[in-house]
C-alpha cells in the first residue's frame, strides 16, 4: 500500500497537497478528510505514491471513500477546467461533486491558561465605566470561560457553548483574538442516512387557517403573498400578521410542510417555535423524501414529429450510434418543438441502456423540463440543481453514481453527473449567459459541455432560437453540423411585432406614461376577450432611483457604488448585488432636502399600475421578490397554465422556455436598457431577449402578438427582433465583431483587481500594468487598467484589464504569467479574478 497520498483541496492554490496514508487506504478520484493548518477539509485524492515530503506528511484524518467518486474521465475533465480557466484544481473539484451535506461542519473551543487567569479576575473587574452594552457583553463571555471552566470533557462545540450561555459568534472571535480560549475545527463526516424536519397543522387551528389558505389562494396572484389580517384568531388567541402567514401556508400546503420551505417565507424563524409552544403547529422528524416536480405538463410526445423533427432527430440519432464525438447545433424559432427532439433523442439513448444530459439555463425551467422528462421516463430521472437542499443534491447524486437514474436534468453543474455509458448532452437555451459561473471556477457549462463530450465520445446537442453568436459562427465554418427548424408546430404563425416609438408617444401625449396607447388597447382587448397576457419589464422592484432635487445626489449602497432601488410593498431601499437594505428616507441624507424623488419603473410599479388600469383582472407578478420557495415559480407558472391568471408581469424570469398555450400578448415596457452599457455584448442580449419573450405569444391556437416600447426603434437589435429574423442580425453583428476583434473572432479575458482597501487595489493593478507594458507579449493586446464599470462591489474597489488574443493558447500563457508575478510580488491570489471568455465586463 502506497505511504503517501496528494491530495487537491479547496483552496486558492493551485497545487496538491501530500498526506501519509494510514491503515485505510485512499483510492484515487475518492474523498479525504484531512488537516490543513487550524481547519479540516475535504479534498480529492489525486495521486498514490511512496515519495517522501521535504517535511513531515499530517495523516489523513477518514477516508470516505473506497471507489472514485470522480472517474477518470471526470478527473480529466476538472484537470482541464483548472488548466483553460485558470482555477485551483482543489476548488474545480468541490463544485464538481454536490456532497457537502455528507460532513457535518463543526467547531469546539477550549479554555486557555490566560483564559483560567482572565475568570479568576472577573470578580476584581468593575463595570461601572463601561457602556450597558459592553458589560452584558462581558457578562457572557464570563459565562462563556466558567462554562468552559467546569466542563469534564474538554472542548466544547461551538452551537452547545451558545446554546448554554447565549454568547454570540462575534464575541467568541473576540475571545480568540484575546487568547482566552482556542478553537479547534471538528468537523467529521456524517451519517449516511438521512431525515428532515417537518410542521405540522394541528387540529385545532386547521380549521381557522382553511379561511387563510382559501383566502391566500385567491389573493396570492395579485399580492404576491398569502392574504393575512390581524383580526382572526385560534383557540380564542389573536394571531399576529407572521403568524398567520406561516399557518397558511401550511394549509395551502395541506398541513403538513418541511421546516427548511417555511424558513424561506418573509417572517422571522421565531414565529415557527411561538406556533409550536402555543400549541398550533408540531415538529417532527420524517425520513427525507424527494419531490420531482410538480408543474402541469403536457407531454410533447403526444404530437406526431413535423418532417422538420424528423430531420433533426434522425440527424442527432446517427451522431449517437457512430459513437464518436460530435456537435449540432439547433437553430429553431421559438414553438418549432425543439423539446420534443430532445426527449425523442433521450428516449432512444434509455432504449439502448445509455445515459443522457439534460443542461437548462436557470432554476425556474428545471421542473418543467423535469416534469417533461418525467412523463417520459418516470424514476430513471434525477434533478441537480443548486435550489435543493445540501442533502437533496447528495441523495440525487448518489442515485445518479449508482446508475439508478440514467437521465439528468438541471443548471449548469449537472454537467458533471457521474452517469454511466454517456451517449447524449443536451444544452438547452445554449445561448443563456446564466451558463457561465461568475465565481471560481469560471467555467462556462456549454463548453465544458463540449469538453464532455468529446472525452466520452458523446453526440453534444445545443440548442435555441437565437444562438451565441460563438455557436452559430462554429456552425458557420463547419465545426458544428447545423439543423435549422424554422417553422412553428402546427403551422402556426410567429407573433407579430408592433414597435412603440416612446419619443413620439411622449410627443403626442405630452406624457410619460409606463405604459403606451397601443398597449392598453391591445391589454384591453386580450381582458376583455379572456385570453392571457405577459408583460416584461426587465427590472424588479418600483422605483429604480432615489434622487434629491435640491442637490442631486442619488441614494447609494453603502457597499456598492450602485444606487438602491426602491422596493413598495415591503417599504425599503434594497441593493440587487449585495443585499443591504436601508429605510426609505424622508429627507436626503446628504443635504437633509424634502425633495425626495423616485425615478424610473420595475415590475412592482408596473404590477400597480396594471391593477390601476385592470381593476377586475388577475395579475400576477414573477420575479426575485416573489419567488422566495422552492415550489413559487412552479405554483406562479401552474396558475397561468390553468387559466388563474390573466395578466402576468416579470423580469427576464418570464421569457425563457415556457409554453403557455393560453398567451397570445406579449408586452415588452422595458427590455432596451442593455443597449445604454458599456459591453459589447449589448446588442445581441438585448436581441435574444427580446426575441425570446416575443416567443412565449401565439403557441396555441390563437395567433399572438407583441407591443415592444422602446426608445431606440431604429437600433438594428430592434429591427430585426421586430422580423425574427435572426440570421440578420447575426451578419450585421458578427461584422461588428470583426471589426472591433472580439468574440468569436478572438478569445476575451477579463482580469479583475479587487480590495477592500482602495489604496491595495489601486497599488496591485498599478503593478500588474507596469508588468503588462513591459512584457513582451505577441499577439495578445492589453487594455488598462481602468476603473471597472461598477467600481466598487461588494465593498471591494475594482479594476480591470481586458486582453485580447487569436490565440487561445498563447492568451492563456500570458495569463499564468501574469498570475506569477502577482504571487511574486506578494499579491494575494484572491484578489486577482481571472475571467476566461468573459461573457460580462461590468
Amino acid at each position: 500500500m502506497p505511504a503517501f497520498c496528494d491530495v487537491a483541496l479547496p483552496v486558492p492554490l493551485e497545487i496538491a497537497f501530500t498526506y501519509a496514508v494510514g491503515e485505510t487506504a485512499p483510492v484515487v478520484g475518492g474523498r479525504v478528510l484531512v488537516p490543513f493548518r487550524a481547519k479540516r477539509l475535504v479534498g480529492i485524492v489525486t495521486r498514490l505514491h511512496d515519495t517522501a515530503p521535504s517535511v513531515k506528511a499530517k495523516p489523513i484524518l477518514t477516508v470516505m471513500d473506497t471507489a472514485p467518486v470522480l472517474d477518470d474521465g471526470l478527473l480529466g475533465l476538472g484537470q482541464w477546467i483548472a488548466d483553460y480557466y485558470l482555477a485551483p484544481p482543489g476548488e474545480v473539484f468541490r463544485s464538481m461533486l454536490p456532497l457537502v451535506a455528507e460532513v457535518k461542519r463543526g467547531t469546539a473551543y477550549s479554555i486557555t491558561e490566560t483564559g483560567l487567569a482572565a475568570l479568576h479576575d472577573s470578580a476584581n473587574i468593575g463595570s461601572s465605566r463601561r457602556s450597558k452594552r459592553s458589560a452584558e457583553e462581558q457578562t457572557l463571555e464570563y459565562e462563556a470561560l466558567d462554562f468552559l471552566a467546569n466542563h469534564e470533557d474538554g472542548a466544547v462545540r461551538g452551537s452547545k457553548l451558545r446554546s448554554a450561555t447565549g454568547i454570540a459568534r462575534a464575541l467568541l472571535e473576540g475571545m480568540v483574538r484575546k487568547k482566552w480560549i482556542t478553537r479547534e475545527d471538528v468537523s467529521a463526516v456524517r451519517d449516511a442516512s438521512r431525515t428532515v424536519r417537518v410542521a405540522v397543522l394541528v387540529e385545532a387551528a386547521a380549521g381557522s387557517s382553511k379561511d387563510l389558505s382559501s383566502r391566500a389562494r385567491r389573493e396570492a396572484p395579485s399580492r404576491g403573498t398569502p392574504l393575512v389580517t390581524t383580526e382572526d384568531e385560534v383557540k380564542g388567541k389573536k394571531l399576529n400578521a407572521n403568524q398567520q402567514t406561516l399557518l397558511s401556508s401550511l394549509a395551502i400546503a395541506g398541513g403538513r410542510q418541511r421546516v427548511d420551505e417555511l424558513n424561506q417565507l418573509a417572517v422571522p424563524r421565531s414565529t415557527l417555535q411561538t406556533l409550536v409552544k402555543r400549541g398550533l403547529v408540531e415538529i417532527v422528524e420524517e425520513p427525507a423524501d424527494f419531490k420531482v416536480a410538480s408543474i402541469t405538463t403536457r407531454s410533447p410526445l403526444e404530437f406526431e414529429l413535423t418532417a422538420a423533427q424528423r430531420t433533426a432527430l434522425d440527424t442527432i440519432e446517427a451522431a449517437i450510434h457512430a459513437r464518436k464525438f460530435s456537435v449540432s447545433l439547433i437553430h429553431g424559432v421559438t414553438g418549432s418543438g425543439k423539446t420534443a427532439v430532445y426527449l425523442s433523442a433521450m428516449r432512444q439513448v434509455l432504449a439502448e441502456g445509455r445515459s443522457a444530459i439534460m443542461l437548462v439555463p436557470e432554476i425556474g425551467l428545471t421542473p418543467a423540463a423535469a416534469a417533461h422528462l418525467h412523463t417520459v421516463f418516470g424514476e430513471e430521472v434525477a434533478i441537480l440543481h443548486s435550489g435543493l437542499t445540501d442533502p437533496e443534491r447528495a441523495e440525487q447524486w448518489h442515485r445518479i453514481h449508482r446508475g439508478e437514474a440514467r437521465i439528468v436534468v438541471g443548471t449548469r453543474s449537472a454537467v458533471f453527473a457521474p452517469v454511466k455509458d454517456l451517449a447524449l448532452i443536451v444544452v438547452d437555451e445554449e445561448h443563456d449567459h446564466s451558463y457561465k459561473q461568475e465565481e471560481t471556477p469560471r467555467y462556462h457549462a456549454r463548453d465544458v459541455a463540449v469538453m464532455r463530450g468529446k472525452s466520452s465520445g458523446a453526440a453534444v446537442v445545443l440548442g435555441s432560437a437565437t444562438p451565441s453568436l460563438e455557436s452559430f459562427h462554429n456552425a458557420q465554418k463547419g465545426k458544428y453540423a447545423l439543423i435549422e427548424l424554422k417553422d412553428r408546430v402546427a403551422d402556426r404563425p410567429l407573433p407579430e411585432v408592433e414597435i412603440v416609438d416612446l419619443r413620439r408617444e411622449f410627443q403626442e401625449t405630452g406624457e410619460d406614461q409606463l405604459f403606451s396607447r397601443r398597449l392598453i388597447e391591445e391589454v384591453q382587448q386580450r381582458v376583455q376577450a379572456g385570453e392571457q397576457a405577459i408583460i416584461l419589464m426587465n427590472r424588479r422592484g418600483y422605483s429604480a432611483v432615489v434622487l434629491c432635487r435640491a442637490c442631486g445626489q442619488t441614494v447609494q449602497c453603502k457597499n456598492c457604488a450602485i444606487a438602491l432601488t426602491h422596493h413598495k410593498g415591503s417599504a425599503r431601499l434594497e441593493c440587487h448585488y449585495c443585499g443591504f437594505r436601508a429605510a426609505v428616507p424622508k429627507k436626503c441624507p446628504q443635504c437633509e432636502s424634502e425633495y425626495v424623488y423616485f425615478l424610473g419603473s420595475g415590475t412592482e410599479k408596473v404590477e400597480e399600475r396594471l391593477h390601476a388600469a385592470f381593476p377586475t383582472a388577475r395579475i400576477g407578478r414573477l420575479d426575485r421578490d416573489t419567488v422566495r420557495g422552492r415550489y413559487d415559480f412552479e405554483r406562479m407558472l401552474n396558475q397561468l397554465d390553468s387559466g388563474e391568471i390573466d395578466l402576468l408581469v416579470g423580469t427576464q424570469m418570464v421569457a425563457k422556455g415556457h409554453d403557455i398555450h393560453g398567451v397570445t400578448l406579449v408586452g415588452v415596457v422595458g427590455a432596451d436598457f442593455a443597449l445604454g452599457f458599456p459591453d459589447f455584448r449589448a446588442a445581441e442580449r438585448t436581441f435574444q431577449l427580446l426575441t425570446q419573450v416575443a416567443g412565449r405569444a401565439g403557441r396555441g391556437k390563437i395567433p399572438g402578438k407583441v407591443v415592444l416600447q422602446t426608445y431606440y426603434p431604429d437600433h438594428y437589435a430592434i429591427q430585426f427582433a421586430q422580423q425574427h429574423d435572426f440570421t440578420g442580425f447575426a451578419a450585421k453583428e458578427l461584422q461588428f465583431r470583426k471589426w472591433m476583434h472580439y468574440p468569436p473572432y478572438t478569445a476575451v479575458a477579463n482580469v479583475l483587481v479587487r480590495s477592500d482597501d482602495l489604496q491595495h487595489a489601486l497599488r496591485y493593478s498599478g503593478e500588474l500594468g507596469q508588468w503588462f507594458k513591459h512584457t513582451s507579449m505577441e499577439g495578445v493586446r492589453v487594455m488598462g487598467p481602468a476603473a471597472a464599470p461598477i467600481v466598487r462591489l461588494k465593498r471591494d474597489y475594482r479594476y480591470h484589464f481586458v486582453l485580447k488574443a487569436a490565440s487561445r493558447e498563447k492568451l492563456n500563457g500570458v495569463l499564468r504569467a501574469m498570475l506569477r508575478f502577482a504571487d511574486e510580488r506578494k499579491i494575494p491570489r484572491t484578489n486577482v479574478i481571472v475571467d476566461m471568455d468573459a461573457v460580462s465586463l461590468m
